[in-house]
């Protein structure tokens, strides 16, 4: 009976070695779960470390520029909207009573040509599509079509905003009310087919005025300030700006609104003019 009493008090025995042999089994279990967390950190640690670089990569950059040369421009005319083509200029000019559609010759500056709009109109933007000039007002909700070498009125149409500047790409009319959007038109019918919501690291685009489509990108002044903000017509992201502060100084300026505005590109030669309203001088830049 002691014996079996024995026995029977020894037989723990074996249960301590089964969790002995199951300690060892969950701390190499553990151990191997731990390596295999360290190596996916290891192997994660660059990719983790590239976000933030990924995120900093879209952040607008600042676009360095020279001056190339500058050219004469009338004083007088308040620029809304300003296009290359063959070989000159063509502006519109805004303020009650002084609007304008005008043909400009290069590198004088001579105005060869003048259309006046209606005292009560304000000019706006200028764009050319398929040989015709359209022109925006400002709150007049209408837009106005001319022959391009005659400037003669071929027909007028209306939108529900503000019409602040206006480009083509080619396809669609792109056109600015001011606000962080743009909208995209067609060309015939002038009815719109999308919109476009501009940012700038994240923050919305506000004043978006001159407009001039440059090499698959959207070039816009910012009224009442110095810069011009690079547009991705897919994204809206602007992917780089140009800060022309300085350009033409405050001293050469006759009022606080006299800022820079006014893009032109001439697609042959790769050369882009800026201007400003009633600035006494274009300016042709390059991107450095």
């Amino acid at each position: 009976m002691g014996k079996r009493k024995s026995k029977r008090v020894s037989t723990p025995a074996p249960k301590r070695r089964g969790q002995s042999r199951l300690v060892i089994y969950v701390v190499a279990v553990a151990a191997v779960a731990i390596l295999a967390l360290a190596l996916t950190l290891m192997r994660s640690g660059p990719e983790s470390q590239s976000s933030p670089a990924t995120a900093t990569s879209n952040a607008a950059v600042r676009a360095g520029y020279e001056v190339v040369a500058s050219y004469p421009h009338d004083p007088d005319a308040y620029t809304q909207g300003l296009l290359w083509f063959d070989g000159g200029f063509y502006e519109s000019t805004g303020l009650f009573g002084h609007s304008t559609l005008r043909r400009v010759e290069f590198p004088s500056g001579k105005v060869l040509k003048s259309f006046s709009l209606a005292p009560d109109i304000f000019g706006e933007g200028l764009a050319l599509a398929n040989d015709r000039l359209i022109q925006l007002t400002w709150q007049s909700h209408r837009g106005f079509v001319y022959e391009r070498e005659s400037f003669k009125l071929l027909r007028e149409f209306s939108y529900a905003t503000e019409g602040w500047g206006i480009t083509f790409d080619g396809k669609s009319l792109i056109m600015s009310d001011g606000s962080s959007t743009l909208m995209f038109l067609d060309p015939e019918s002038f009815q719109a087919t999308r919109r476009l919501n501009v940012t700038m690291n994240g923050a919305p685009v506000q004043e978006l005025n001159e407009l001039e489509f440059i090499d698959g990108e959207i070039w816009s002044n910012v009224w009442l300030t110095d810069r011009i903000v690079r547009i991705d017509p897919a994204t809206g992201h602007v992917t780089s700006y140009l800060d022309m502060t300085g350009l033409l100084p405050e001293a050469q300026r006759r009022d606080s609104d006299d800022v820079l505005n006014g893009i032109a590109y001439d697609p042959d030669a790769k050369r882009i003019f800026v201007g400003g309203k009633r600035w006494p001088k274009l300016f042709e830049i390059k991107l450095k």
